[in-house]
């Protein structure tokens, strides 16, 4: 009988994916194994949601599991997995130097979901109002965390080809530590758009983003501050409807009817919301990793007019589902073109269908994931052999991390 091969996954946080794109992210990771025969747990420290998703529903195993607790000890031997995947590397602190010790033999997988050491210096960078420079990242704590734990896993998950580009370039890593992956979806047809509401259907602009997430509540002060006022002179009719899940006192105040300016908050159905919506603004002036709600603006059928930052290693230079602008009257001309304009706006629809097909297809990476997992799994003493800098840093932050966890797990038993 084949043995059943476990995954673990260790989350930050329990999976939302009608929040953000990191948890529609995670499903689409946990798909692809589950569809390939591994019985799958997630565990999570993080208090429950009331948004997040029922992992029973997909055949997960759901575990609450405590920080700084040798109860996690206890709970990876029992389970004893063969592969482990963080998802982040904050998790691969906490709990990396726990799974090395206690399951030596298992794979552990890191998903970035985006570099934040490049998000970090971006925002460091956009608020000294300076600009940024790849070797800013050389200097931020941040990046060196995040390296340290890229370099003790076997692999690392990147979403972004430009962000592999930044890891072999400013910090040499090893491309063989690196598999690309980006968002996986259903690949689209032509025909497929008359399935959607048509140009007359839809009405409004829209902005969709998660408010927990920094560059998302930037990004609509930036659109009410500078960019709407000159689509509002244009297009006095125009409005812009805003949603995200935990809008905060801050974003809700910028709510104003009389200038068109609609704070909605969290949308039950992401999809259908952006569906009947015309035209996605997403003017993002700092970030990493790849933008979900432009692909999902793109399933969806609706044009979008971004930054450069926005459209960063999303569409392989093949023409935009809409258009990419960083300067402020510009942009606000271009989404009222493609507001306006019939023919403009259906060419727009082609072009996101073109790079859902080219960019990412479920087909063309889920199977090479499985395959490099299986490949680690048989010969990961030749792979760890010549990661001679991760099993240098595996030692250290064993000890390291170690006996700090331990301190305050002795200081939290005093208490």
């Amino acid at each position: 009988m084949n043995h059943m091969k476990k995954l673990l996954i260790i989350g930050f946080v329990w999976p939302e994916p009608n929040s953000s794109a990191a948890g529609g992210r995670m499903m689409q990771l946990i798909s692809i194994f589950a569809a390939n025969g591994f019985e799958i747990t997630f565990a999570s420290p993080a208090l429950d949601s009331d948004f997040m998703v029922d992992l029973e529903e997909f055949g997960v195993i759901k575990k609450s599991i405590e920080l700084n607790s040798s109860s996690f000890d206890d709970f990876i031997l029992e389970l004893n997995p063969d592969v482990v995947l963080f998802d982040r590397f904050m998790t691969e602190e906490q709990f990396g130097w726990r799974v090395s010790e206690n399951c030596p033999k298992a794979i552990r997988l890191l998903d970035t979901e985006d570099l934040h050491c490049l998000r970090t210096a971006r925002q460091k960078a956009f608020r000294e109002n300076r600009t940024f420079e790849l070797y800013d990242l050389l200097s931020e704590e941040v990046a060196k965390r995040e390296i340290a734990s890229i370099l003790r896993c076997d692999l690392s998950l990147m979403i972004s080809e430009f962000e592999m580009e930044v890891l072999n370039d400013v910090f040499k890593i090893d491309p063989k530590l690196l598999f690309y992956l980006p968002f996986l979806v259903d690949e689209m047809k032509e025909d497929d758009l008359l399935k959607l509401p048509s140009f007359e259907d839809r009405q409004h602009f829209i902005f969709i983003g998660n408010f927990l997430h920094e560059p998302n509540w930037n990004t609509v002060l930036y659109l009410k501050e500078a960019i709407w006022p000159s689509v509002k002179k244009q297009f006095p009719e125009a409005v812009l409807e805003v949603y995200g899940a935990y809008p905060s006192q801050k974003v809700l105040q910028l709510h104003q009817p009389k200038d068109g300016f609609y704070i909605k908050g969290r949308a039950e159905e992401a999809n259908e919301v952006v569906k009947k919506a015309r035209v996605v603004l997403a003017s993002i002036r700092f970030g990493a990793g790849l933008k979900g709600k432009l692909l999902e603006a793109m399933q969806c059928g609706t044009p979008s007019v971004t930054t450069d930052i926005g459209a960063e290693a999303m569409h392989a230079g093949l023409p935009w589902n809409g258009f990419i602008e960083n300067d402020i009257e510009n942009f606000a001309k271009q989404a009222v073109l493609l507001f306006q304009d019939e023919s403009v706006w259906k060419q727009s629809q082609k072009n996101g269908i073109a790079i859902i097909n080219e960019c990412y297809q479920k087909n063309k990476y889920s199977n090479k994931l499985i395959d490099e997992v299986n490949t680690l799994l048989m010969d990961s003493e030749s792979h760890r052999l010549h990661n001679f800098m991760g099993s240098l840093l595996q030692y250290h932050t064993l000890k390291s991390t170690k006996y700090m966890a331990k301190w305050i797990e002795a200081k939290n038993k005093k208490n």
